[in-house]
């Protein structure tokens, strides 16, 4: 009986080897195609365990999740002004049928990411080569997008693949052409400025000159008011000096003489050249003979 044991380990393991090389496992990121001495005898799309012939039968795993494929360097391509433009971009893609996709490429993804990566190209020279600048750069960059993913997916759809997004993530001029667009923005921009300023200029002498006229008028019109004033004053006082001098009119007379001496005499180096018979000494002689 203990010679029967290890033989009967023997056999449960060797059991369990071979029940173990007869499953295989497909979870939900995978599809699995079943080759039987080399040739595909079935595909397994579903999450699951399933069973093969141990020896007879392998196993192949293929990624179903959504793949990646990113430009290394931007491409260059020329737009219907006969520009060169560099563009960045990325595809995303993924396997729909495995057999068809294992048939076309083997199963490799570099060679599926070179054929995305042909036709991409090619649709976006045709694209950039009936467009300008502009409808590349923001024009028409979605619609653009839009038709490479179809034109794409159209292709990637016999190897078996759907291609589900194409994005352009950068459209950019080559150094040597951006060089001379930024000088002509440049320029551009200082003309802009400048008719600005000059723009301004003329607003602010406009301004200045509306506020000089609104000055000389302000000025003007209290001038006037102020000579209207003046006037009505001086009207005033000569009335009031009428009134008071009227009941001696002599005497105001004298008085005015006297104002006229006192304002014509104010400083000592005033001096008056007037004939001798001159009304303005009436007083004077008056005065004179008063005093004889």
């Amino acid at each position: 009986m203990k010679n029967q044991t290890p033989i009967l380990l023997s056999i449960l393991v060797g059991l369990f080897l071979l029940a173990s090389s007869s499953l295989y496992v497909v979870d939900q990121r995978q599809q699995a195609i079943l080759f039987q001495l080399g040739e595909v005898v079935d595909v397994k799309t579903s999450p699951g365990l399933y069973f093969k012939i141990p020896v007879a039968q392998n196993v192949r795993y293929f990624d179903s999740r959504i793949l990646t494929m990113d430009t290394a360097e931007p491409e260059r391509f020329i737009t219907s002004e006969k520009k060169n433009v560099l563009v960045d971009l990325f595809v995303k893609w993924r396997i729909v049928d495995v057999k068809q996709y294992y048939v076309s490429v083997r199963g490799d993804e570099i060679l599926a990411q070179t054929r995305l990566s042909q036709t991409v190209n090619s649709s976006l020279r045709d694209e950039f080569g009936n467009r300008t600048v502009h409808d590349v750069v923001s024009g028409e960059r979605d619609k653009i997008m839009e038709i490479m993913r179809q034109k794409a997916d159209a292709d990637a759809r016999k190897i078996g693949v759907e291609v589900v997004d194409v994005r352009l993530k950068r459209v950019d001029l080559p150094q040597e052409v951006s060089e001379s667009v930024y000088r002509r923005m440049e320029a551009e921009r200082k003309r802009v400025a400048n008719e600005l300023r000059s723009t301004g200029a003329a607003e602010s002498e406009k301004i200045r000159a509306d506020a000089d006229r609104q000055r000389e008028v302000i000025l003007a019109e209290a001038y006037r008011q102020a000579q209207e004033i003046k006037g009505s004053g001086d009207a005033k006082a000569t009335a009031i000096y009428a009134a008071a001098f009227q009941p001696n009119p002599e005497f105001y007379a004298f008085y005015r003489s006297l104002e006229a001496y006192k304002q014509s005499f104010k400083d000592r180096t005033d001096m008056l050249v007037l004939e001798p018979s001159s009304e303005f000494f009436k007083y004077l002689k008056s005065a004179g003979r008063a005093a004889k």
